[in-house]
């Protein structure tokens, strides 16, 4: 392509990256879903309204303990209804808060998001607040008469105390989840299970191309995010798709997990097939491709989770706690996934870099950000260092190189001369 020629502009559009950040916020939010319970509430109460009013002979087929109603007696038993369930779920939400305060002082900050993300919080606070809405529109459509012909909605009635029913069966439920939530073992666990699925969707997407020849001389553009952040969303089939077609050279400079500035450079773009320098449009489509955050994600970022696991060996070995037991049992869900990393489908595969450059997850780089990150921690307390030592033993002889083996052999030389008393 030359640069007398024109290139179509429709093709620099598309990026996914806003919409998988959206979907991932509205997944740690508390308010999408109580906000959808809250939409189907008044959209149920209106067409149980109308089914009352439409259909009054179903009524006459209710149980008569369920239609001798009074219009007093239905509105003391609906304000009954939406004021407990109302007062119920403001005691949830305090327990959901003073859960997650605990686990985050307890077990490191950065955990907030899994708490965030459990759906049995969301949707137990959405059934109560949409019960309340439903029994709020029901209350307004129950009249005495007067100016109006007077209307009570029976079945409308035995709906929202079903609906009440219901919530007292989640409001059991609940206060038995809060504590399984901030259960020890039940983070490590649910961290574990999430990490090993990441490394298993990393082995299923088959390897990487390797990386190109990087072109000469200086890059024709390097755009930048103009914003810092955490990078949390990446689009890179976007960014392959953008330099097939407009016949760029992309060197990635940062990948989700990374925190950027506004001013730093997120790309390097070579132009390989005309003179002419990359315009705005060209910046604004590149940029497209990367969504930041405030914080680190667990999304396209398997490392966070180990990370995550890691401070809470941290934490729990710092003098103030001195916990192996909670270490060891970290230590056993990192050994998992680096055992899923070895065996599962022949392994993660060893190639570090992809075709822009980025970082391919590796086997000696994942027991690097797991087992040696938790080695400065471990070594202080022999219980937790020999049963370090033991689960690197046990993945010795999965080892399918000899980069791999001597990654493992040097960790093991470390916990072997590793003082448990030295930080005593």
């Amino acid at each position: 392509m030359t640069g007398g020629q024109s290139r179509p502009r429709q093709t620099l559009t598309g990026s996914r990256a806003w919409l998988a950040k959206l979907i991932g916020d509205l997944r740690a939010s508390y308010w999408f879903i109580p906000g959808l319970c809250l939409i189907a509430a008044h959209l149920v109460a209106t067409l149980t309204l109308q089914a009352d009013r439409a259909y009054p002979e179903l009524v006459s087929a209710l149980p008569s303990a369920f239609s001798q109603t009074q219009v007093e007696g239905a509105r003391g038993l609906l304000t009954l209804m939406a004021s407990s369930v109302i007062g119920v779920a403001g005691v949830m939400f305090s327990m959901t808060m003073v859960a997650v305060s605990f686990a985050s002082g307890n077990f490191g900050p950065r955990l907030i998001g899994n708490f965030m993300r459990d759906r049995c919080t969301q949707w137990s606070l959405g059934i109560l607040i949409g019960t309340f809405a439903y029994c709020l529109q029901i209350l307004r459509a129950v009249h005495a008469g007067g100016d109006a012909e007077a209307f009570l909605p029976n079945l409308s009635l035995n709906a929202a105390l079903w609906l009440t029913l219901i919530s007292m069966g989640v409001m059991i439920y609940f206060v038995h989840h809060v504590p399984e939530t901030i259960n020890v073992s039940n983070i490590a666990s649910a961290l574990g299970r999430r990490l090993e699925a990441g490394i298993r969707a990393e082995i299923d997407a088959g390897p990487p191309e390797p990386a190109a020849v990087t072109p000469t001389g200086a890059p024709d553009a390097q755009p930048c995010l103009r914003r810092s952040g955490y990078v949390q969303t990446l689009d890179a089939d976007r960014l392959q798709q953008l330099a097939e077609s407009e016949d760029w050279h992309i060197l990635l400079r940062a990948e989700p997990g990374d925190f950027v500035t506004a001013e730093m450079p997120v790309l390097e773009v070579y132009v390989t097939a005309r003179e002419s320098a990359l315009d705005e449009k060209d910046e604004a489509a590149l940029i497209a491709c990367f969504a930041v955050g405030d914080e680190r994600t667990e999304d396209q970022n398997p490392s966070f989770l180990v990370d995550q696991l890691v401070e809470m060996i941290a934490r729990a070995m710092s003098s103030g706690v001195n916990d192996p037991f909670t270490a060891c049992d970290c230590l056993n869900r990192l050994y998992a996934a680096l055992d899923v990393a070895l065996i599962y489908k022949g392994g993660v595969h060893s190639v570090e870099r992809g075709p822009m450059g980025q970082k391919q997850l590796t086997f000696p780089a994942l027991l690097k950000r797991s087992f040696g990150a938790s080695l400065p921690y471990v070594k202080t307390d022999r219980m937790a260092c020999e049963h370090a030592a033991s689960l690197v033993a046990r993945l010795r002889p999965s080892a399918r190189n000899e980069g791999e083996a001597e990654a493992l052999d040097q960790l093991s030389r470390k916990l072997a001369g590793a003082d448990p008393h030295s930080g005593q």
